[in-house]
């Protein structure tokens, strides 16, 4: 599967712990990653993360095309709801999202259920998409 992980600059820590917590899991799929929540994430955890640029210079709209292309199965996307900044461009993955029927998840309690359902299995069905 193909995962993408962002994290605005509040959650990036949160975001390194749960890679960290689920290193496991995720060393079995490809992930890609806004540059700056990439290197922390990879330098914590040694993931092999493909890095696109930071969240504000273009990275979250790369991502954005790769959902539109269909090469995203799974978002984490730890989000800041005190921080409006760049909603428009957080609005547009979240909708392409929808669209495209990619799970999503924008907090660690839905992450963690996302997670152990892809362990188990439970997003195979990702597969037939392709």
């Amino acid at each position: 599967m193909n995962i993408a992980i962002i994290a605005q600059d509040t959650k990036k820590e949160l975001m390194v712990q749960f890679c960290i917590a689920y290193c496991g899991i995720l060393g079995k799929h490809k992930l890609c990653s806004t540059s700056r929540t990439g290197k922390l994430v990879s330098d914590a955890t040694g993931l092999n993360i493909s890095k696109f640029l930071s969240g504000s210079h273009g990275g979250c709209e790369q991502i954005a095309s790769r959902i539109a292309c269909n090469e995203i199965d799974l978002l984490l996307f730890f989000r800041d709801p005190m921080n409006q900044v760049s909603d428009a461009d957080y609005n547009t993955l979240l909708r392409l999202c929808d669209v495209h029927n990619i799970p999503v998840a924008t907090n660690i309690a839905t992450a963690e259920a996302l997670i152990h359902a892809l362990e188990r299995g439970d997003l195979d069905w990702r597969e037939l998409v392709h």
